[in-house]
């Protein structure tokens, strides 16, 4: 287990859609630099899965990237797979209105506009065996307890040498925060109940190994996001999802200690002024390559039989 991590407090803290999306800038910036990542590998996919889709913004981008394949979101969020539905009703009447000026009705539907969505568990998809060719994940891994489990169903639904592409947050990720809470805790071990602990690099990289992906490749960058106000910092803290730990302090913090936090994050101020929050990135992708066992654990051994 990554935390004690609440799955059905995950699904409440995302069906706010207009609360969550005030954070989509750093989505929206950290999905350019997969799709960088993704344009060095050679893959024509027929069928694309965005696990962790939120309001839909990938899609598009995703279809656009591999024109000739089937793109489905899956987000265990109703509330937000609503909002992409809404995204997709907008934009296909934004294109009609466009084409409807040259070409028949019939054919004015646009195309990849309008992606499958699914709503469900990351660790428990309604897909069959070998039903992707790739896997996409942003900023998504970090809200699951089980990301072993949640590696294992994505090596599950793709297809032999299928690409697993994914980015998540890691440790140092709200460590100001964290910092101030350490400050303002007035009871023991408080401070570590208010701010999600995030899995190292490592031990991701450890999980795909351990759950039958090959060659994982592991990379890590820290983006620092500046503030004016620490309530403009809580506000995006809170749109990121804010705490969806089973362990978490229940109770608000008192005058004194909010006074404290409040202070101890205003101590931070850099030259220029303003509040820095850290996020770590990681970026992870592996392939799934063929099978050395059958499902009920024997060994497969493949034998060459061509003549040399």
């Amino acid at each position: 287990m990554s935390a004690p991590i609440d799955l059905s407090r995950v699904r409440r803290l995302f069906a706010q859609p207009p609360r969550v999306i005030e954070s989509d800038f750093l989505r929206r910036e950290i999905a350019t630099r997969m799709h960088e990542r993704l344009a060095l590998v050679r893959l024509t996919p027929e069928q694309v899965l965005d696990a962790g889709c939120g309001t839909g913004a990938d899609l598009p981008a995703l279809q656009k990237h591999y024109p000739q394949s089937r793109v489905i979101g899956v987000d265990g969020a109703h509330a937000m797979l609503q909002a992409a539905l809404l995204r997709q009703h907008a934009a296909l009447s934004s294109m009609n209105r466009l084409l409807s000026q040259w070409l028949p009705k019939q054919v004015t539907a646009a195309r990849g506009l309008h992606a499958g969505l699914a709503c469900s568990d990351f660790a428990r998809l309604p897909f069959g065996p070998g039903s992707f060719d790739l896997v996409w994940s942003n900023l998504a891994l970090h809200w699951h307890p089980q990301p072993d489990r949640v590696f294992a169903e994505w090596r599950r639904i793709l297809r032999v040498d299928g690409l697993l592409m994914f980015s998540c947050f890691g440790p140092d990720t709200f460590k100001q925060l964290r910092t101030a809470f350490a400050d303002a805790a007035t009871v023991a071990g408080d401070a570590q109940r208010r701010v999600l602990p995030f899995v190292d690099m490592h031990d991701f990289g450890d999980m795909l190994i351990q759950t039958g992906f090959s060659t994982p490749v592991m990379d890590m960058e820290t983006i620092t996001v500046t503030y004016e106000s620490v309530e403009r910092l809580l506000a995006d803290v809170r749109a990121w999802g804010g705490n969806p730990l089973a362990s978490r302090a229940r109770g608000l913090l008192s005058r004194r200690a909010h006074a404290r936090l409040t202070d101890r994050l205003e101590a931070m101020r850099g030259a220029e002024g303003r509040i820095p929050l850290t996020f770590e990135v990681i970026y992870g992708h592996a392939f799934r390559p063929v099978s050395r066992t059958t499902a009920s654990g024997e060994s497969i051994i493949r034998i060459d039989t061509r003549r040399k």
